[in-house]
């Protein structure tokens, strides 16, 4: 899975992998692996980028081509993303089953993500922008707007 303006977004900072690596204290490898998509960036690494560089996650996903705004920086909070996972699968009347099924994991596993037992990981995210439209990753994760 690949984070589609993770590159992109390097490059607009006009910085290479190895600076990246060293801000994030990561080899430059890994970030390579991130960009390429032959690794899957963890979700608090994902953060840690998006609040340091002020980037939109919805934006580093590739939902949205707009990064015009400032960012209140994002602490994760397990409890208001279950909330929202369940909310939003909700509203749009599916069941956990349905949703574990399309993302690719298994009920029990997708029920710890709504129970706040487990953090969703960064690949099940990306997939949850190809059930939900429009979706947002920032609401989902409770980014703020500044």
């Amino acid at each position: 899975m690949i984070i589609k303006n993770l590159r992109e977004s390097r490059e607009l900072l006009d910085l290479k992998q190895n600076e990246i690596a060293e801000i994030f204290n990561v080899h430059f490898s890994t970030i390579s692996g991130w960009e390429t998509g032959k690794d899957t960036i963890p979700l608090e690494r994902l953060i840690d980028y998006a609040n340091h560089f002020n980037y939109s996650l919805d934006y580093l996903f590739g939902l949205t081509r707009d990064n015009n705004s400032t960012y209140s920086p994002l602490i994760i909070d397990i409890e208001l993303i279950s909330k929202n996972l369940r909310t939003i699968r909700k509203k749009n009347n599916l069941t956990q089953a349905q949703v574990a099924e399309k993302i690719n994991t298994t009920q029990a596993s997708y029920a710890h993500y709504e129970n706040a037992k487990n953090l969703i990981p960064t690949s099940f995210l990306y997939n949850l922008t190809q059930i939900y439209k429009p979706f947002s990753i920032d609401e989902l994760l409770g980014r703020k707007k500044q």
